[in-house]
């Protein structure tokens, strides 16, 4: 059985626009996995003051993976392209997160989805609005036009 899957990509370092379609392909490399769809890129400010601005994108995967091993090869994509973890929000090369995971609610000390921040990030929400439809709704109840209409679109740029 497959799943549709929503992963937020950001990059900050080393040409991130470069990153993130070398992660696009990744992606579509992992296995029992397939990539359906990307939203265009965005660049947006750091969530600490005194870094590069982001660029950032969400892809749309169907995968037969299950949330963990999803994780696990999101983490070795992260890797594989230099990521190295020194500070949270820090700059980094590629932050892949798993946003959404089909109608499941995943709560385990690894993983939280839908992602529990995704409410509070432009640069996740408007590419993801692009990805679904306008009524879509979340596996925890949570309209996507509301979360946009709560979250301006302050700080983005398309690109």
């Amino acid at each position: 059985m497959t799943v549709r899957a929503y992963i937020g990509l950001g990059s900050n370092l080393d040409a991130p626009d470069a990153q993130l379609r070398c992660a696009l392909q990744a992606l579509d490399r992992v296995e029992s996995t397939r990539l359906v769809a990307s939203s265009a890129l965005y660049g947006s400010d750091s969530l600490l003051a005194g870094q590069p601005r982001y660029t950032n994108a969400v892809a749309a995967l169907d995968t037969g993976l299950e949330p963990l091993a999803l994780l696990d090869a999101l983490q070795k994509i992260e890797n594989d392209q230099g990521r190295v973890r020194k500070e949270r929000w820090g700059p980094r090369t590629l932050d892949l997160d798993l946003l959404l995971f089909g109608d499941r609610v995943i709560d385990v000390p690894r993983l939280k989805v839908p992602h529990y921040h995704l409410h509070a990030r432009p640069f996740v929400l408007y590419p993801l609005a692009e990805l679904v439809d306008a009524d879509f709704v979340l596996a925890d109840g949570r309209r996507l036009a509301q979360l946009l209409q709560d979250c301006p679109f302050v700080g983005l740029e398309r690109l």
